[in-house]
């Protein structure tokens, strides 16, 4: 089916009916996964705070370009650890048969992925914590745990997917059309009581519309993010390179 000549109600080859639904109910169950352990809980939490940080560490020099800003913040805000997860999960449960068959092919499959990239960071934050030292969490401590997971191909998955989901982000905000269906629901969203959402959806397209091409932002995550993971399972002392960004400024 198309509406306004975009391709909808159509799922990639090899995406079985109901997927987004599977993913959607897999995402919940890790939002509870340490319920019945308050002290793993809490240290959970943490981690998630501390990484939180660590992202925005890592790369506050984009953070601090005017192009990029509300690209870093979005990414490491609204998409790990930021806003109202829950609700954001609550509006899609209840609405994710209708975007089955209605959402375009490809925003379909982008949304799978981004659910897919969750889950993933969810299922590695509790190895992570399951492998962490006693005590404050940090570089030394976080690369302990870090390496105790010994999940090797999902970090690079983790990397991957995203990349993908930025690559398409910066591929709707070249299409007027699908932004302007995104913003015409705004009204109908709120009224229907998926607001959280449609919120979440916006500020993505605003972030990437402010780039005005995403490319060079991509690559550097990427590479940065890369690099970290081989210095960790390196041993490599530092190895986010704080210390020697530190040395840089000084000069």
């Amino acid at each position: 089916m198309k509406i306004l000549g975009i391709e909808t109600g159509e799922r990639p080859a090899g995406e079985e009916p109901g997927h987004l639904g599977q993913l959607l109910r897999r995402n919940a169950e890790l939002r509870t996964v340490f319920a019945r352990e308050p002290a793993l809980q809490a240290r959970l939490e943490e981690l998630q705070q501390w990484q939180s940080q660590r992202l925005l560490r890592s790369h506050a020099d984009l953070r601090a370009d005017p192009r990029y800003r509300l690209a870093v913040e979005f990414f490491f805000g609204e998409l790990y650890g930021g806003g109202d997860p829950h609700a954001r999960d609550r509006d899609v449960m209840r609405v994710h048969r209708v975007m089955e068959r209605l959402l375009p092919r490809e925003a379909l499959h982008a949304l799978c992925l981004a659910i897919e990239l969750e889950i993933l960071s969810q299922e590695l934050d509790a190895d992570v914590v399951r492998n962490l030292p006693p005590g404050p969490i940090t570089v030394e401590t976080y690369a302990d745990g870090y390496r105790g997971a010994n999940r090797r191909p999902d970090r690079e998955r983790q990397i991957e997917l995203t990349g993908i989901i930025g690559a398409y982000l910066d591929n709707v905000v070249k299409k007027p059309i699908i932004r302007g269906l995104v913003r015409l629901a705004r009204g109908p969203a709120h009224a229907a009581g998926f607001g959280a959402l449609q919120e979440f959806l916006e500020r993505g397209l605003v972030a990437f519309e402010t780039m005005h091409g995403a490319g060079e932002f991509l690559a550097t995550i990427r590479d940065r993010e890369v690099r970290a993971m081989e210095r960790i399972l390196a041993r490599t002392p530092d190895p986010f390179q704080f210390g020697e960004r530190s040395r840089r400024g000084k000069d």
